[in-house]
């Protein structure tokens, strides 16, 4: 209760205590929304020049390079608190560094090479909530300690499908009933943020019926989703959700005909925010997936990105590789200001909802 009392008041200082002359540049306020990934144990001299521009708002680190096959980011403790420090300095402390933590076989922090074990989601799913809470809390401790603040975790998708690439067959879901799934996955995210770690929902509004994995080539629900599966959602809406909500890369003819859900004003501004009423941070998932990078060049993906309501645009880098990803991702941004396709207005709003959700910390 302490800690959601504590983010509301931020909220009311951020959007509506601060004046709009208090927004920094156009160049901050894009810089904020791009997340993005890079090769090195050590952080490489440009990723830290763009951070202290403010042209980079946000990382995500990995431990394996899925081109290369060799340590990217993470090889022991030690070596992943220099490394956070070193980019933290370059922010003046203002920096979101996100980690893939769900557990089992999605840990980017593996026991193999010193962190704290993390059962899967599917363990999860069948023990106790209490002990789901002190994982969370165990989990959150330790990337806290180690200069990580985000973790894009739980999955709260709902398992309806007996073909889950990527999901289910993974055990990334906690089960397949919407209750358990609330129930696991909202004790986990609890334990996350009651240790100083930003949780993310995903993947909105719901994988659990794919039969495709969207790192590949883009799912179509629209025969197979229900409603029942933005339950967990609304659950942690009503108890006053402090964290981020991942969008999916997912086609859903029953929300929208033309647009995957994370490029889909429909969902994002419509469901989301109007229906569902969830007024925080938005972030897509990896813009390199298959699923909309075979369709999209990154300026059109930045601009039905930040017009259907996403706040942080997420580029892994991991996917497929270019040192400048970063700096062509600020720049797409820019142009679309510049050419009139997104406003300024539009990139206050989600810099304020950003600097809320860093406040919040």
């Amino acid at each position: 209760m302490k800690n959601i009392l504590r983010f509301w008041l931020c909220a009311f200082f951020v959007l509506f205590a601060v004046p709009a002359a208090g927004a920094p540049s156009l160049e901050r306020m894009a810089g904020s929304m791009i997340m993005v990934g890079f090769r090195g144990l050590e952080a490489p001299g440009n990723i830290l020049a763009a951070i202290r521009a403010g042209r980079l708002g946000a990382v995500i680190l990995f431990d394996r390079d899925s081109l290369q096959g060799e340590p990217r980011n993470i090889a022991s403790p030690a070596q992943l608190r220099l490394l956070t420090a070193s980019l933290q300095k370059a922010a003046g402390g203002r920096l979101l560094i996100a980690v893939d933590q769900e557990g089992g076989r999605v840990a980017r922090l593996k026991s193999t090479r010193g962190f704290v074990h993390l059962p899967s989601a599917r363990e999860m799913g069948r023990m106790k909530t209490a002990d789901v809470a002190a994982l969370g809390r165990k989990a959150g401790a330790e990337m806290r300690q180690l200069g990580v603040n985000v973790d894009l975790a739980p999955v709260v998708d709902v398992l309806r499908s007996p073909v889950s690439p990527g999901l289910g067959d993974m055990g990334r879901l906690f089960g397949s009933s919407h209750a358990v799934v609330s129930e696991k996955a909202l004790a986990f995210a609890d334990g996350l943020r009651r240790s100083g770690v930003i949780p993310a929902l995903k993947h909105f509004p719901g994988l659990g019926s794919a039969s495709k994995d969207s790192h590949l080539d883009l799912p179509d629900v629209s025969r197979t989703w229900n409603r029942m599966e933005l339950e967990p959602y609304a659950v942690a809406f009503k108890k006053g959700w402090p964290g981020m909500v991942m969008v999916a890369h997912v086609f859903n003819s029953k929300l929208d005909g033309a647009l995957p859900a994370s490029l889909s004003p429909r969902v994002i501004d419509g469901l989301l925010r109007s229906q569902l009423g969830f007024g925080g941070v938005v972030m897509s998932d990896d813009l390199q997936m298959g699923a909309v990078a075979k369709r999209y060049g990154i300026k059109e993906m930045a601009r039905l990105a930040i017009n259907a309501g996403c706040d942080i645009l997420a580029f892994g880098n991991n996917l497929d590789y270019d040192p400048g990803l970063y700096e062509k991702a600020f720049e797409a941004v820019m142009e679309l200001v510049r050419d009139g396709a997104v406003s300024r207005q539009r990139l206050e709003q989600s810099w304020r909802r950003i600097e809320m959700l860093k406040n919040s910390l």
